[in-house]
């Protein structure tokens, strides 16, 4: 305790003192902005409204006129441009159209040795190759169809990877 006051209450005071000098400073310069001087707004002449003297523009009148020139216009051409050949068309890769489950099933390799993790490697695999936002917009439609196929085909293999270790284990009596 300072001069018989908590911590906080000598602090609480020195608060309220400091808010009042400030008052005293803003009632002084009540029509100032903090941090402006006062050259930033700009003068209006007696007798004309601000908004008719356009303070907003003020400062266009301490640029120099070639600013306000219009851009020369640019040299003439000497020949046209080229015109750009039209893209070719797309190709479509021959794997996107092998579409029916056994030939994505050659293509994938499931095999029965095959473990969780390396079905999920395979699909990765696959997408990387056939996903449809890495073809052209024509060879779309194939690519999701061979996704489809692909997923449907590793989602199955995953799911008889959970049902055959079950099978095989005993339960008690």
């Amino acid at each position: 305790m300072l001069f018989g006051q908590s911590i906080f209450q000598s602090v609480l005071d020195r608060l309220d003192a400091e808010k009042a000098e400030e008052g005293e400073e803003e009632a002084a310069a009540s029509f100032r902005i903090r941090g402006l001087s006062a050259g930033f707004a700009a003068p209006v002449r007696e007798g004309v409204s601000a908004a008719a003297a356009r303070p907003d523009r003020a400062y266009v009148d301490t640029l120099e006129p070639e600013t306000f020139a219009a851009p020369p216009p640019p040299p003439p051409a000497e020949e046209p441009p080229a015109e750009e050949p039209a893209p070719a068309e797309p190709v479509m890769p021959d794997h996107l159209a092998r579409l029916t489950p056994q030939e994505i099933a050659a293509e994938l390799k499931i095999t029965e040795r095959d473990t969780a993790q390396t079905l999920n490697e395979k699909r990765r695999a696959f997408a990387k190759a056939n996903h449809p936002d890495g073809v052209a917009l024509p060879f779309r439609d194939n690519a999701t169809a061979r996704m489809k196929i692909a997923n449907l085909l590793i989602d199955q293999a995953l799911r008889r990877l959970k049902v055959l270790p079950a099978r095989n284990v005993r339960r008690p009596r």
